[in-house]
């Protein structure tokens, strides 16, 4: 799976230095900047618990596993405009592979922020 995902990360810092934006949909996404790019992962955002809410009712699971999709590599593109990649969101998700959701969540209240 992180293949994939380092596939993405590759291809989406290519088209973002060099893609033309009127026949890339990155390229045209990364030149709208940071804002435009969050509009869509919020829009993503919302029609995936759409979906999943569709899903549960009795809908079709395609649709929100397309949506998911949609939405993840929306989250990648922007994490590529904040210079990230996915192997950053893959090591934290591993570092908290053994920890209690609840004491990871804790942790975190706990810990004073930076801004």
């Amino acid at each position: 799976m992180s293949e994939v995902l380092a596939q993405l990360d590759a291809v989406i810092a290519e088209r973002r230095r060099s893609a033309d934006p009127s026949s890339s949909y990155v390229a045209k996404l990364c030149q709208g900047g940071l804002d435009r790019i969050l509009k869509k992962v919020a829009e993503e955002s919302g029609e995936t618990l759409i979906a999943a809410k569709n899903v549960e009712r009795g809908g079709d699971p395609r649709e929100l596993v397309a949506e998911t999709a949609d939405l993840w590599f929306h989250c990648l593109v922007m994490l590529a405009r904040l210079d990230m990649q996915s192997s950053d969101v893959l090591a934290e998700l591993e570092r908290r592979f053994d920890l209690s959701g609840i004491a990871e969540k804790a942790a975190r209240q706990t810990t004073p922020r930076a801004d």
